[in-house]
């Protein structure tokens, strides 16, 4: 045994290691400081693990890189994937990232933009001392109905939290001048806006930070007014009590479980004899869901997206420091601030622990990421003029038929910006597929429609359309006689170059190229027919997860390998082993849904609930639907966290990741497609009666109907833009429908 020369008390924490993880699922590695300290690195995998390390010291760290992945930050932030990217300094990261240019075209939410600063300032999940810190934004939470129209329900984020109230501004400002100590530099604030402890009251009701709260109490839970327990109060101390000038986290964004003392474990009992309450929520909000939907709708308004570049300026810009800092009132303890002390410089232990605990209780600010000040957005206005004038534009785009005839039963649209061949690919019911090459919605997207040279969206297969090489495009292939042809017997990978189908007689599913129509794999693993395929979103270079459910009541997870075009990590092997199985099921599986970025798996079979596993393959949760709801038709999974199961005979179900239900609702017609919108906030719906339908998915409200078709829907993709949704038929056609989600967008709802 090699661990034998080990303490028993350092063996303790190997109890807990996760084992071993594949270099060739490092998605991303940042350097990252521990104890204001650049000793430490982050690790983050594809299946949504990641792991922080912190090293002896800073030369380590540059070797460590150095074996590893040569990864950079991953492909998120437009950063090129080099290990001098991975020890880059925030600063450079910040320069080198087209995030920032993003964010003002309004291609990624203000919420998406906090995480990316936050992530790049050193900020993560796994350092309780550098937490994620979002601002406190809504300022009204005494009223039974909340107007976010009017600008008085919104906090002015120009200021930090200590200056908002002029009183308490008075008393900072006053302790800043009146300051006497030669050893402890002047600062408005002997408390920080973000410190461990903080992160733990803001969790207390759920673990692992219930277990972090009571080791640090001892034991103990703290008096109800000294605990989180009212998001009103919360706010109140915020303006007046001058040893709390609190930030939020990102969780108050989307995490509604962190207000409710779940009765799944027992959070114990306070000193007074009372056990730890719910959080107290304001009266507009109705539950936990309700609070964080608002609060999140608040965080993407124009008044906070117009604003929210001076509150960068104050926590990562050039606020944070110096003179600026001194003038917005925005100075902290001076040991909350990079390269306040070295502590590889201190040589009396005791002296350095000392520090190193003063560091851990005081906070730690981000790391400055400019020192100019950060540009604003643009108006919704200027970037999306469509979204507030009254559009012209026709509904149907256009309509594609097939000489086939056969119901299109699966539609793939890969029409990203960068792809070699973007394509909308369907495959029918007769298994004939067709690479349709896609021009884009140039003639859709502005008044001047004569002015451009009109071309169609999409083009017809030329295979298909002049018959000649028909037989590139036929996979003969026999399937199991017993499997019904629908969407979810295929998948195509994210370069439109291979299809993925299953429910063959030999338990295998299997590779073919789009380009020549030979089959290029067959894979086995299954112990019965293999009746559903899922994949994940890609990384770049095109690996993803592949999910494949079957009669034998398993799923299996396997890792597709975008650069030799195949599952498993070596071509050509004869036997490739899944990443995951997942058990759980007691019969057939009929429909699955895979969210790498969540690290989740929904699956449902035909008897029996619906199941949550992570990409580990543990089984996490069970989704009980209401009477009535049974067999599950098509599971859909937002990276906001919810998921959407359609049911036999009509019945749609809205769940939180955590399995609490949220919304059913009777649908009119048999459903055969269903699409969420990126954001999570929308649902398209098409079926047997040939009408596609847009639905508000957290109350499942009706938004909008197309005209109806005059042939059933049976599949749906959407462009990369989101701009335009492509319907399969049941009559062996395509239809192209013109789509603007904005039109139903809080904003233009409640201001035009």
């Amino acid at each position: 045994m090699p661990f034998r020369k080990l303490k028993i008390t350092i063996l303790a924490y190997t109890e807990g290691l996760h084992g071993k993880w594949l270099f060739t699922e490092i998605r991303a590695i940042f350097s990252r400081r521990y104890l204001l300290q650049n000793t430490a690195l982050e690790i983050f995998m594809a299946n949504r693990t990641a792991v922080m390390f912190n090293f002896p010291d800073a030369a380590t760290v540059k070797k460590v890189v150095h074996c590893l992945a040569r990864v950079g930050v991953g492909t998120n932030f437009g950063l090129p994937q080099t290990r001098r990217i991975s020890l880059a300094s925030p600063k450079q990261l910040y320069k080198a990232s087209s995030m920032t240019q993003r964010w003002q075209r309004r291609e990624i939410s203000n919420f998406e933009y906090l995480m990316f600063l936050n992530t790049i300032s050193g900020r993560t999940y796994n350092d309780l001392n550098q937490y994620p810190v979002f601002p406190w934004v809504i300022t009204n939470y005494e009223s039974e109905e909340l107007d976010l129209t009017l600008p008085s329900n919104f906090r002015d984020l120009s200021k930090p939290i200590g200056a908002l109230n002029p009183k308490r501004a008075a008393f900072f400002s006053d302790r800043y001048e009146t300051w006497e100590d030669d050893q402890v530099p002047k600062f408005h604030y002997g408390t920080h806006y973000s410190t461990s402890s903080f992160t733990q009251m803001w969790l207390l009701r759920i673990e692992p930070f219930t277990t972090f709260f009571l080791n640090f109490q001892g034991g103990k839970f703290d008096h109800a007014d000294r605990t989180f327990s009212s998001v009103s109060r919360a706010w109140r101390n915020c303006q007046r009590d001058t040893s709390d000038v609190k930030e939020l986290i990102p969780e108050f964004y989307y995490l509604p479980e962190m207000f409710v003392n779940s009765n799944n474990y027992n959070l114990g009992v306070m000193d007074e004899g009372t056990v730890v309450s719910d959080v107290e929520l304001p009266p507009w909000a109705k539950d936990p869901e309700e609070f964080v939907r608002i609060n999140r709708l608040a965080l993407e308004s124009e008044f906070v997206s117009c604003q929210l570049h001076h509150w960068i300026d104050l926590i990562f810009g050039y606020k944070q420091q110096g003179p600026e800092a001194l003038r917005a009132l925005n100075v902290f303890y001076y040991l909350t601030y990079e390269g306040a002390v070295n502590l590889s410089s201190i040589s009396d232990p005791m002296l350095r622990e000392a520090v190193e605990s003063q560091i851990r209780s005081f906070g730690q600010t981000p790391c400055q990421l400019l020192i100019e000040p950060h540009p604003p957005r643009s108006s919704a206005m200027q970037v999306t003029p469509l979204m507030f004038t009254e559009q012209m534009q026709q509904d149907v785009i256009m309509v594609l038929k097939f000489p086939s005839n056969s119901p299109v039963t699966h539609v793939a649209a890969n029409t990203q910006p960068g792809l070699a061949n973007p394509a909308i690919i369907t495959v029918t019911a007769n298994r004939l597929f067709s690479v349709n090459k896609w021009h884009g919605l140039t003639g859709h997207q502005g008044s001047s429609v004569q002015d451009q040279q009109y071309q169609l969206p999409v083009e017809i297969d030329p295979l298909i359309a002049s018959n000649v090489g028909m037989h590139r495009r036929q996979i003969t292939d026999l399937l199991d006689q017993s499997i019904q042809v629908h969407s979810q017997c295929f998948t195509i990978t994210a370069d439109n170059r291979f299809i993925l189908l299953c429910g063959f007689w030999d338990k295998s599913f299997r590779v073919y190229s789009t380009d020549s129509g030979k089959l290029t794999q067959i894979v086995f693993g299954h112990r019965d027919v293999v009746t559903c395929l899922a994949r994940s979103e890609s990384y770049i270079g095109g690996d993803c997860y592949v999910l494949s459910g079957s009669r034998d009541a398993t799923l299996l997870l396997w890792y597709w390998n975008g650069k030799h075009n195949s599952i498993g990590e070596n071509p050509g092997k004869e036997f490739v082993t899944p990443r995951a199985i997942l058990t759980g099921h007691d019969c057939e599986v009929t429909c699955a849904s895979v969210c790498a970025e969540l690290g989740l798996v929904i699956s449902g079979c035909t008897e029996g609930p619906c199941l949550i596993h992570s990409m580990n393959g543990d089984l996490l949760r069970t989704l009980a639907a209401p009477e009535g709801c049974v067999r599950p038709r098509i599971v859909q999974a937002s990276t906001e966290g919810h998921c959407v199961v359609y049911y036999d005979k009509g019945h749609l179900c809205l769940f939180s990741v955590n399995g609490k239900l949220l919304a059913h609702k009777n649908m009119e017609e048999n459903v055969k497609a269903m699409l969420l919108s990126r954001d999570g906030q929308y649902l398209l719906s098409g079926g047997d009666g040939g009408v596609l339908s847009v639905w508000q998915v957290h109350d499942l409200k009706q938004l909008f109907t197309y005209p109806g078709c005059d042939a059933g829907i049976r599949s749906m993709a959407m462009s990369h833009d989101q701009r335009c949704i492509i319907t399969g038929m049941a009559s062996g056609s395509i239809v192209l429908f013109y789509n603007d989600f904005n039109r139903w967008h809080h904003e233009y709802q409640t201001r035009y």
